[in-house]
């Protein structure tokens, strides 16, 4: 057996229902049939190949959220990938239907470190080793409980499982495969690229973990980040690209002796379309057509919502159309509800859906003006600035804020254009999961919240508050990059 072998390894994350493919300038862009012919090509040229996918398959359209994943898993299986981790939006159907879903999948699902408290039995299968041309490659799948609590509202989660430590679990896997020689070891993580870069500098080098495949943060990246010795990736999100690393594996050292990696954009110039995926996907579209191809209403213009940690016109008119609906002073809607970078101006069920699929219901609280200072300030904090993954929330009109960065300091919170004293009580609105997780999100415990009065649910869904809403206020715009200064 020659000491130098070649590996290609393909990879995915974050694709959120991405299936169908998109009209941009006069190129089909994205989707899976695409994404799978390109695949089988790579299989067909290079026979060492194998593809992964680290977490989020669910959520973001229609497709998903009308058939709880059993469609993903359907169409999933027919893409055929060799391992998959977990994300945290795998749990948003909750935990048991994951694990029904996990049946259904033709493929692993791999992860080490979720347990059940009671006994410590880990939910899924914790590593895959897949041996390839004499080559034994070592799959190890991360998720940790701070990442999984970010989406997740199942109460079994909460109360019945928990994350161990990540670098421990690597390392005790790591260990327990040393005398099967491995010759290349992959984590699958889904914990955002900078959690990655610091999960990397905590790994003793003799595990001998050599590429870490990453998501959640969404980040599309030149070239690999190498931290502690370990190649670090991430494709960007949804279908219109995939990663692609052509490496060199040293077989007596077990590790990288060269490598190449790429972005590879997914387009009708470079791939083949798949005849039996564009079957599936045309079944299930004309089904959820019939469902959610009505028009809702027209924006006055196509609306945006560029980034998650800053005010869009977009976010902002979410949260108007919640706050006028229920008569609130104030909605506080996280960012990170609206998927869609772009809405509009005509707007179907469908696309509401996709822009906004978490349909939860709605809290009222009172408010004081001193609290909401506070938590702004928070929000505000340099670190949301610099790529850390944490919440932003989206203010709904008549709220301004100033705020100097420089002094870490609010110079300004006004309402309708009065000054919010810090005694000020505010009628305020958020989502479910974002009022329970106010302390994290915003340093906020709820039991300070409670002491201004009470609180209580006003809607039990916001997304039918948001159809209706659409549907009677034709022609919407919105400019709220406005109601939040930076200086």
């Amino acid at each position: 057996m020659g000491r130098y072998k070649k590996l290609t390894l393909l990879h995915s994350n974050d694709m959120h229902g991405d299936f169908l493919a998109e009209q941009i300038d006069d190129t089909l862009v994205g989707g899976v049939s695409m994404l799978s012919g390109y695949i089988s090509r790579v299989r067909a040229e290079e026979p060492n190949t194998l593809y992964c996918i680290a977490g989020d398959m669910f959520r973001g359209s229609v497709i998903d959220s009308e058939y709880q994943g059993i469609s993903t898993i359907e169409i999933m299986n027919m893409l055929s990938p060799d391992v998959v981790g977990l994300g945290n939006h795998e749990t948003d159907y909750g935990l048991a239907h994951l694990l029904f879903l996990e049946k259904c999948a033709q493929f692993p699902i791999i992860n080490s470190n979720l347990y059940i408290k009671l006994n410590r039995a880990r939910l899924f299968r914790p590593c895959l080793l897949r041996e390839i041309d004499g080559m034994k490659i070592l799959f190890i799948g991360i998720l940790t409980e701070d990442v999984i609590a970010e989406g997740c509202e199942d109460r079994l989660i909460s109360a019945f499982v928990n994350a161990g430590d990540a670098a421990e679990e690597i390392g005790r896997i790591c260990n327990a495969y040393n005398a099967i020689d491995v010759d290349f070891t992959v984590l699958l993580t889904h914990i955002g690229f900078e959690e990655d870069k610091k999960l990397a500098a905590r790994l003793d080098p003799a595990w001998g973990v050599d590429v870490i495949i990453g998501g959640h943060s969404h980040t599309l990246i030149d070239e690999p980040a190498r931290v502690n010795g370990i190649l670090i990736v991430q494709a960007g999100t949804g279908t219109d690209q995939i990663g692609r690393f052509d490496i060199l594996v040293d077989t007596e050292r077990n590790c990288v002796a060269r490598y190449d990696w790429q972005c590879i954009p997914i387009n009708a110039d470079l791939c083949p379309a798949d005849p039996k995926i564009e079957t599936l996907l045309s079944a299930y579209k004309r089904k959820t057509d019939e469902k959610y191809g009505r028009v809702v209403t027209r924006f006055s213009r196509r609306l945006t919502h560029p980034a998650r940690n800053a005010a869009t016109d977009l976010g902002g008119l979410f949260a108007d159309a919640l706050k006028n609906s229920l008569g609130l002073d104030l909605m506080l809607l996280g960012s990170g509800s609206v998927r869609s970078p772009a809405l509009g101006p005509i707007v179907t069920l469908s696309d509401l859906v996709e822009c906004f699929p978490f349909d939860d219901a709605i809290h009222m609280f009172p408010l004081s003006g001193r609290q909401l200072r506070h938590m702004l300030r928070y929000m505000l904090r340099d670190e949301v600035f610099e790529g850390v993954h944490s919440e932003f929330y989206q203010l709904s009109d008549g709220m301004r804020v100033v705020y100097a960065k420089s002094e870490h300091e609010i110079r300004s919170l006004t309402l309708n254009g009065r000054e919010i004293g810090p005694d000020s009580l505010l009628i305020a609105g958020m989502q479910h999961f974002h009022f329970l997780n106010m302390e994290k999100a915003l340093d906020m415990p709820l039991s300070e919240i409670e002491k201004n009065g009470e609180t209580r649910v006003i809607s039990t869904s916001c997304r039918e508050i948001l159809e209706i809403y659409f549907q009677d206020h034709p022609h919407l715009d919105s400019h709220a990059r406005a109601r939040i200064t930076i200086e």
